[in-house]
């Protein structure tokens, strides 16, 4: 897409342009969706004379796509065919900021500081060396007494060579005495000189692999002027997150604090922008799916040769037909949506987002939810109840899925992944066990050793005893929540009692889920029995 558009930009009929004009541009604001982003630059520059012009932007990253671009010239300024070129780039001023500049010339002066200490060690291990090699050389003599020696030239000969081997090997020792403090210099400034360069990598840069953006301008006059560039691009993305604290103390609430995640892999660092966050999708499909004709037809039933002579003829007509209907059903292009009715957040401070090594966390609002507590246990896979609070999102905005972590009195119980609140919608959360509530759900023995589970050839039942007791000094409100089978066949019949009675029964649609609720009292204990029966005609299995 990129090659045809180019072409066709290239192949337009453009008018003569007087010069070429090298600019660079600065995002000022980016909009992050849950998938993409849109950036907008500006770009500041001075038209030499009136008339046409090529504007050649040269700091955009080199995934950049004109396709997806929208340019708009400032008062006096018309801006005609433009494109992006990846090659045949012209040179460029220095790219890096102040800052970039000053951490470059700081790694600069400790690679040549590591190169002098480098070179004062080799100095220092040289004279270790050579006082060695004379020692070597001295110790090892083993030439022949000269002619007419006498026993006073061969003490002095003696003499000589243990005097120069205690003088090399003090010169040895003394050389070796100097090597720790260069070496210390040398581990110094290496260690400073990976400081500097890791300081220099976590600057925001504009020194990367790059793409020109190249546009025809009409200048009504010269002077400076001003182009603003609109992008939409992938390779950035955020999600809600949030902690939410259930109290007690008095009234239940429960503080939901909201932010927000925003990671981007774009290419290049988004410094200092103005940042907006929206739930708008530009990224998503903009229309419905298509659906295409079935044709269905019947025909006399075949025997198994006539089939077998059927699918052997059929096989290349099957190949033919997928064909055809790849090329109906095309492909949807996703678009961009308006930002009307979406949530949209605008945090008020400039941000600093480096591509690729970071998640920014901003925080947002803060809202103070009443809450409903209850006790809600399911004794046929718990011991214990649980702290459930129920809560109304009270904004006028939606509470956007995202993951949260659960606090109850400030204490971190866990976490859970919160679905869409609109507004005014109730929404229940849970916040860990309550270990003053103890379950017990029990199968009494019946008559004969059987356990609550008896078996017949056309009938089984069940009973259970489910015990709730509360050890510690809270009146708690219980839910509790256990089931009996249903069935959809006529022929298999079940019945069930229970003492007391369940409070609901098919609990949310959900056939044979029963709930029961009470209060009850500190120290206090609920016992509630739960019997089913299934019966069905002999000469049938139960599934």
């Amino acid at each position: 897409m990129r090659t045809l558009l180019s072409l066709l930009l290239l192949s337009t009929a453009l008018p003569a342009l007087a010069d070429t004009i090298p600019a660079t541009s600065r995002i000022t604001a980016v909009t992050v969706y849950p998938e993409g982003a849109k950036l907008t630059r500006e770009v500041t520059f001075t038209a030499p004379a009136a008339g046409s012009h090529e504007l050649l932007v040269t700091d955009l990253p080199s995934a950049q796509d004109s396709i997806f671009a929208q340019i708009a010239g400032g008062e006096g300024l018309q801006v005609g065919a433009y494109n992006i070129r990846t090659d045949r780039l012209p040179p460029r001023e220095d790219p890096l900021t102040p800052d970039q500049v000053a951490a470059k010339a700081k790694v600069s002066e400790l690679e040549a500081a590591e190169q002098t200490a480098f070179l004062a060690l080799e100095a220092v291990q040289g004279k270790v060396d050579a006082a060695e090699a004379q020692v070597r050389f001295l110790s090892s003599f083993s030439g022949g007494l000269p002619d007419g020696a006498t026993p006073d030239t061969i003490k002095a000969m003696a003499a000589m060579i243990g005097t120069e081997t205690l003088a090399a090997r003090e010169t040895a020792l003394a050389a070796k005495a100097e090597l720790w403090p260069v070496q210390k210099a040398l581990t110094d400034t290496q260690d400073a000189l990976a400081k500097a360069r890791d300081a220099y990598a976590a600057l925001p840069s504009a020194d990367m692999d790059y793409a020109a953006l190249s546009v025809a301008i009409d200048a009504a006059a010269a002077g400076d002027q001003t182009v603003t560039i609109t992008q939409y691009v992938g390779g950035a993305y955020w999600r809600p997150v949030y902690d939410l604290n259930l109290t007690r103390e008095g009234d239940d609430a429960i503080t939901l604090e909201r932010a927000v995640l925003v990671t981007q892999y774009t290419g290049e660092d988004w410094s200092d922008v103005a940042l907006t966050l929206s739930s708008s999708a530009p990224s998503l499909e903009a229309a419905p799916s298509s659906l295409w004709p079935e044709l269905r037809s019947v025909e006399p039933e075949m025997d198994e040769n006539d089939l077998a002579r059927m699918d052997a003829v059929a096989a290349p007509m099957v190949a033919m037909e997928e064909e055809v209907v790849a090329e109906k059903s095309g492909s949807i292009v996703a678009g961009s949506a308006l930002e009307g009715d979406t949530v949209v957040y605008n945090y008020p401070n400039p941000v600093t987002i480096a591509t690729d090594v970071e998640d920014l966390r901003l925080a947002l609002d803060d809202l103070t939810l009443a809450a409903v507590v209850k006790a809600v246990a399911v004794p046929r896979y718990d011991d214990t109840a649980y702290f459930i609070a129920s809560f109304v999102n009270p904004s006028d905005e939606p509470l956007l899925p995202g993951s949260a972590m659960l606090y109850r009195e400030g204490v971190l119980v866990g976490s859970t992944e919160l679905g869409m609140i609109a507004p005014g919608v109730e929404t229940e959360v849970g916040f860990g066990p309550i270990e003053t509530l103890r379950i017990k759900r029990e199968m009494p023995l019946r008559e004969g050793g059987e356990t609550g589970v008896f078996t017949s050839a056309n009938e089984q039942s069940e009973s259970v005893v489910i015990t709730v007791e509360n050890t510690g000094d809270e009146v708690w409100p219980v839910r509790l929540i256990d089931q009996v089978p249903y069935s959809e066949q006529t022929d298999l019949e079940i019945t069930y009692s229970a003492d007391p009675e369940p409070t609901e029964t098919d609990v949310d649609g959900q056939r044979g889920i029963l709930a029961w609720e009470f209060d009850l009292a500190a120290g206090g204990k609920q016992t509630v029995t739960l019997e089913h029966t299934l019966g069905w005609p002999e000469g049938m299995v139960l599934r």
